[in-house]
C-alpha cells in the first residue's frame, strides 16, 4: 500500500470554464496540495475562469489540445508527468481518453477515471468508448449512486467508488458581483445556460408566480454562450416584462460572495449527476428548491433541508415560489438544516480521506 507521503497526482480535466465538473477538478487539485507529495492539475482543451481559484501550490500545465489525437500534446503531457514523476492521473469526465494514450507509452501510471455525468444511461455512442477504455483504468469514481451501479454493470473494472463531491473549507471570498434587488427577497439560479438546466422553467413559472410584485427576483448566474437558448431566454424576460425582476450576470467566479447575498437557492435542471451547486447553496445558508434529479434528493430531504420538484412540473414549481411569500420562518429553518446536513457529511475531510484511501490501495 503506498502512503500519502508517496502520492504524486495530477486532475485531468477538458476545460477551466466554470462548471461542476471543473470545480471539483480544482477543488480536489487545491485541497491535495496540502495532503500529497505532489498535486498538480492539467487542462486538455480550454482555459478559463477557474484558474484564478487555483492554490498557488498546486502545478498547472495547459496542453493546447486542439484535435483528438494530438501528439505534440501528448509528448508535452509525458514531459510533465516525468518531469515531477507522477503516479496517478485522475481524468473526469472525457478527458479520460488522453489518460489513456499516455499510459499507452507509460504503463506504468495509474488512470482513475472520475464520472460526474448526470445522463449516463442515455447516451450510448460515448459509453461504448468509456467501456473500451476502462480496460486500463485502475479504479472509478462517481458521484451518485446510480453512476455507480451503472459502471459495475458495464465497466471492466471492479474497483468503483461513490466519491460525492464536496465544498473546499477555505474559500477566498472575492466580491465582484453585486446582485440587484431587494436584500431579503432574492432567488438565485446558479448554472451555465444551456438546455439541461431548464432556465426557460424557472422563468416561466417565476412569472406565473406573482411573486415579483412583492419584490421577489431572479438571478441566472452561469455561462452565457449567446445562442439560441440564450436569445430564447432573454426574449421571454423582454416579453413577459420582467426585465426589472430577472437579472443575467455571465460567468462568475466570486460565488461565495454571490450566495451571501441570497436567499433561496434554485436548481431546475432535467437531469443532474451531483450538482455541487447544491452544497454551496447549503454552506451559503440558503433555502433550497431542486427538481428532483440524479442525487438532488439525496441532499435535499423534502420540507427538512428544502423541497423538492417533479422535474419539468412548471405547475409544481410556481407553487413553491409562491409559498416563499409569508414562510420566512420556514424558510429559514430549511436552511440551517441544509447547512448543518452539508456541514456533517460533505466537507473536505470527509471525502478526501475517502478519494486518498482508493489512491493508497
Amino acid at each position: 500500500m503506498k502512503s500519502i507521503q508517496d502520492i504524486r497526482v495530477i486532475q485531468l480535466i477538458d476545460s477551466l470554464e466554470v462548471g461542476g465538473a471543473e470545480r471539483m477538478a480544482v477543488t480536489i487539485a487545491n485541497t491535495l496540495a496540502n495532503r500529497v507529495a505532489f498535486s498538480g492539475i492539467i487542462v486538455t482543451r480550454l482555459e478559463g475562469e477557474l484558474m484564478k481559484t487555483l492554490n498557488s501550490n498546486v502545478k498547472y500545465l495547459y496542453l493546447q489540445k486542439n484535435k483528438t489525437l494530438d501528439f505534440v500534446a501528448l509528448l508535452r503531457f509525458r514531459k510533465f508527468v516525468v518531469e515531477n514523476k507522477v503516479t496517478i492521473i485522475h481524468a473526469h469526465g472525457s478527458s479520460y481518453f488522453f489518460a489513456i494514450l499516455l499510459k499507452f507509452t507509460f504503463p506504468s501510471i495509474k488512470v482513475f477515471w472520475h464520472d460526474h455525468f448526470g445522463n449516463r444511461l442515455q447516451n450510448n455512442i460515448s459509453n461504448k468508448m468509456i467501456q473500451l477504455a476502462s480496460f486500463f483504468f485502475r479504479g472509478v469514481f462517481t458521484v451518485n449512486l446510480e453512476l455507480r451501479d451503472w459502471a459495475l454493470k458495464n465497466l471492466k473494472t471492479t474497483n468503483i467508488v461513490f466519491l460525492p463531491n464536496y465544498v473546499e473549507e477555505n474559500t477566498i471570498v472575492n466580491k465582484n458581483t453585486f446582485l440587484k434587488g431587494i436584500k431579503d427577497k432574492r432567488i438565485v439560479l446558479l448554472a451555465n445556460l444551456r438546455a439541461p438546466k431548464n432556465h426557460m422553467l424557472a422563468l416561466e413559472s417565476f412569472s406565473k408566480s406573482g411573486i415579483a410584485k412583492f419584490g421577489w427576483t431572479l438571478h441566472f448566474i452561469g455561462k452565457d454562450n449567446f445562442d439560441d437558448y440564450s436569445s430564447k431566454l432573454k426574449s421571454k424576460i423582454i416579453n413577459e416584462n420582467l426585465s426589472q425582476f430577472v437579472f443575467l450576470y455571465g460567468s462568475c467566479i466570486d460565488i461565495p460572495h454571490i450566495l451571501s447575498q441570497a436567499n433561496v437557492g434554485l436548481l431546475t435542471s432535467t437531469y443532474e449527476g451531483f450538482p455541487v451547486t447544491l452544497l454551496e447553496y447549503g454552506k451559503a445558508n440558503l433555502m433550497v428548491i431542486t427538481s428532483n434529479v440524479g442525487y438532488c434528493n439525496q441532499i435535499i430531504k423534502n420540507e427538512d433541508t428544502g423541497v423538492c420538484f417533479e422535474s419539468g412540473n412548471e405547475k409544481e414549481l410556481m407553487t413553491l415560489f409562491k409559498n416563499l411569500e409569508n414562510n420566512s420562518e420556514r424558510n429559514i429553518f430549511l436552511a440551517s438544516n441544509l447547512n448543518t446536513f452539508v456541514a456533517h457529511n460533505y466537507s473536505a475531510k470527509v471525502v478526501i480521506e475517502k478519494l486518498l484511501t482508493v489512491y493508497e490501495q
